[in-house]
């Protein structure tokens, strides 16, 4: 969803192909039951303490910046969500993912995967949502799983010029396997905490299997 100005309530909504399925089936499936907001078009470096009209002013040039318009590819959209917190919270959560980006692959290779949230301990407890944008790439599995039961979920991305398949697991850790390919594929990891909300990214590059060559 996106905001269409900055003078205006109107919200632009678009569907992703499985929300379009789910609404022509016209059975009341269509529900929409959660929902998050983000940030992506604000630079907080544009805050001026300095500005000669005063602490009204500070944020002027954030407050008239464009809003993007609504679009469904996961890998440009939604990637820095808003989060709640503790009112008396003095440090922001930061995920340690503790992997080099990207992570290394072949066919049949493991990689695990234990992040750890600096400035909090609620992931620690409960764990983290795991989001592999590609499973063409990699086997997503729970290494150690946490507190919130893990849901096996699969979303369907539908992006502007490609369509891939993105498994979903709740776990403290998870292990990627990769899987043979004829074609290398480098996709995106999202890691979640399911305690503070906060995210972050890490990249998966799984080689070609050269036994197929």
């Amino acid at each position: 969803m996106g905001f269409l100005d900055n003078t205006s309530i109107t919200v632009d909504a678009v569907l992703t192909k499985k929300g379009r399925e789910l609404l022509a089936r016209g059975q009341n499936e269509f529900n929409i039951t959660k929902f998050a907001l983000a940030d992506d078009e604000i630079d907080y470096n544009l805050w001026d303490v300095t500005h000669p009209n005063g602490s009204s002013y500070y944020g002027a040039v954030i407050e008239n910046m464009p809003l993007l318009e609504s679009f469904v590819d996961e890998n440009q959209v939604m990637r820095y969500k808003l989060i709640t917190l503790n009112k008396n919270t003095t440090k922001m959560p930061k995920i340690n993912i503790g992997a080099t980006s990207p992570v290394p692959l072949n066919a049949g290779t493991t990689a695990i995967i234990s992040p750890t949230t600096d400035n909090s301990t609620l992931d620690d407890q409960v764990g983290y949502r795991f989001t592999l944008h590609n499973s063409d790439a990699a086997t997503l599995e729970v290494q150690v799983a946490g507190t919130e039961p893990d849901t096996g979920q699969t979303v369907n991305f539908t992006a502007p010029l490609d369509s891939t398949k993105s498994v979903t697991i709740n776990a403290k850790s998870a292990k990627l396997i990769g899987k043979s390919l004829n074609a290398a594929i480098t996709t995106n990891l999202t890691i979640q905490g399911l305690g503070t909300g906060v995210v972050s990214n890490i990249s998966v590059e799984t080689a070609l299997n050269s036994s197929t060559n």
